[in-house]
Order: C-alpha cells, then structure tokens, then sequence
C-alpha cells in the first residue's frame, strides 16, 4: 500500500475490524492500541524513501479507522448487553419471578446483598422517566457524591425512580426521596417497609407503589410517604364488600341532600383531617364556620351519626375513608 499509494480492500478493513472486536472482547484499551499502531508505524517510517511518507500515513489512517470501528462496535455490543441483563435482573427482582437462589448470585453483580434486608423507594414525577434521563443522572450522581458504592441499586421502572437500599439504612432512602423530590419538580415519594430476602424487595416496592396509590385516591398531601404510616387503609380495604356495605349504609342518604353528596363528604373529610375543629375546617374549606356546622348538623340528620360524638365519629370516619379509597360518590360502588 505505501508502494502503490492503494486504499485498503473491502477484506482488509473488515479483518481490521475484527481485530478491533477481538481486542475489546479481550478488555485491551483503544489507547494503548492506537499508540502500538502508531509505534508500528513510526519503525517502518525510518526504512520508507520520504516521498512514501504521505501514502504510509494514509495507510496507518485508515487501518486505525477501521480497527478503532471494530473496537467501539464490540463496546457498544458490550454496553448493550449489559443494559440488557441489568433491565432483565431488575424485572425479575421487582416482580419476582425468577428462581431465588439464582436471583441472589446475580444481585451480587450489581452490588446488593439479598441475604440482607432491603427497602425500597419508588420516585412518581408528572411525567415519565427513564434510564439515562437528566433527572436519573442528576439523582444519581448525588447519591454516589454522597454514599458511594453501598449497595445500592439505582434505577427506573413503568417512568418512575426506584431506588433499592438496605434496610439499616433508611438514610439512604430518605436521601434519595430529598433528591428526587428536588429534581422531579412536584412530584411524590413512597417507602416502602424492609424485609428480608429476595421476595423482601418485591414486597416493599410494592409497598410503595399502594402508597402513591392511596396518596392519589385519599388525596393524602406532602412529598414523601411511609407505608408504614398508610397500613391502617389496605387493611380497611382488604375486605372490600364490607367497606361497600358500609359506605353506602352510611353515606348513602348524603345522595338526598340539595347539590348532592359530594359537599357533606368534602365537609366531613375536612373535619376529620382538622382534628375535627370546626374553625380549622372552615378554613381549609373557604367557609364560614357557620355553614360547617349546618352541613355537620344535615349530616346528622340524614345519616343519624353525630360528628361530633365520639362513638358515632369512628363509623362515619371509616366510611369517609372508604368513600375516598374507592371514589365514591363519583364512582358508583
């Protein structure tokens, strides 16, 4: 080629590329191969007459194209391999639907421990998110600036952040709901309980993913929740025909009153949320404290349960509940 001044065939760059893939597959850095190329190239250039100077360098031009081509495709191929087994461990570890030995002996590849109790905190945006997402990147990045590589497991599920930590370190998560509450601009995080075992990390993200769920449908404010606090409304709900039963027990004559049910259930979900104070309520409604006290006083007359009396305040409290869990009265039940 430096004789004839010839480009490169068709079967020479190809086999150049294939050098390029072997030398990545073996873990050799493109660097330290360009530098060998040139060091080749810079014996060979001491023995060439000057005038085959130029055709030499673009002979080393092109055979260094072609062999870097074949090393990036090999890392491209390796990073997208690994994404890959990462988004398959991740599916497998969140749903668990994988055998548990062989889940815990691939967690050790990407840092976690399942032998170890885990928590899981899961970050909702009002838009998606996905792996490589500046909001992921930023959140991230802080979470490395300030903990390093302790087990962590990073990543994003159905557009939301999931952050995985060990469950002796609640720091960690409380860390993360700070950065991503920053970062997402409105959105709402949910922790999850820590539990042991591969299944452990299931059970708290979905722990989680009920906590956003029931923040959405009870209207629930602030950025970060624990379901630990929440447990009390699964469990209301877990017999679902009765709660039914007794929200349209209950609330049902709320359907008689002019305008509807939906001012009264308003009005007594303010109450119970303002410790039920009167005052408080009429605030958080933009009302007078007058008109809170003749809706409380129609409700007790349609209803038959007096707010403000403590025996009868439990029952009407656990079917606002319910009515909030299931949506009613917007939503027939």
């Amino acid at each position: 080629m430096c004789a004839t001044g010839r480009r490169a065939s068709r079967d020479e760059l190809s086999a150049l590329r294939a050098r390029g893939e072997r030398a990545a597959e073996a873990g050799l850095g493109l660097r330290s191969l360009v530098r060998a190329h040139l060091a080749a190239a810079r014996t060979v250039l001491h023995d060439l007459p000057r005038a085959d100077h130029d055709r030499l360098l673009a002979a080393v031009e092109q055979a260094v194209d072609a062999f870097a081509e074949g090393h990036e495709r090999a890392q491209r191929l390796a990073v997208r391999q690994e994404e890959a087994a990462r988004r398959e461990f991740i599916d497998d570890l969140l749903y668990g639907r994988s055998d548990l030995g062989r889940l815990a002996q691939r967690a050790e590849r990407f840092g976690l421990l399942l032998s170890h109790a885990h928590a899981v905190a899961v970050a909702q945006g009002p838009e998606p998110y996905a792996d490589g997402y500046p909001v992921s990147r930023a959140v991230e990045s802080a979470l490395l600036a300030r903990f390093g590589s302790r087990h962590i497991l990073l990543t994003t599920k159905d557009g939301r952040l999931i952050c995985v930590a060990p469950g002796d370190q609640p720091d960690v998560l409380t860390f993360f709901a700070k950065q991503a509450y920053a970062a997402i601009d409105g959105g709402r995080v949910a922790i999850g309980r820590a539990h042991s075992g591969a299944g452990g990390v299931v059970h708290s993200y979905e722990e989680a993913l009920n906590a956003l769920d029931i923040a959405d449908r009870m209207g629930l404010d602030g950025p970060v929740l624990f379901a630990a606090d929440l447990l009390v409304y699964p469990v209301l709900a877990r017999d679902r025909q009765a709660m039914v039963d007794l929200v349209n027990t209950v609330l049902g004559p709320l359907r008689q009153a002019r305008g509807g049910a939906r001012p009264l259930l308003d009005t007594l979900t303010a109450y119970f949320d303002a410790g039920c104070v009167t005052t408080e309520a009429a605030r958080r409604l933009s009302l007078s404290v007058r008109a809170v006290t003749y809706r409380l006083d129609r409700i007790h007359r349609l209803t038959g349960a007096d707010p403000a009396d403590p025996t009868q305040r439990y029952t009407l409290q656990t079917a606002v509940i319910g009515a909030r869990l299931f949506g009613w009265p917007d939503r027939a039940i």
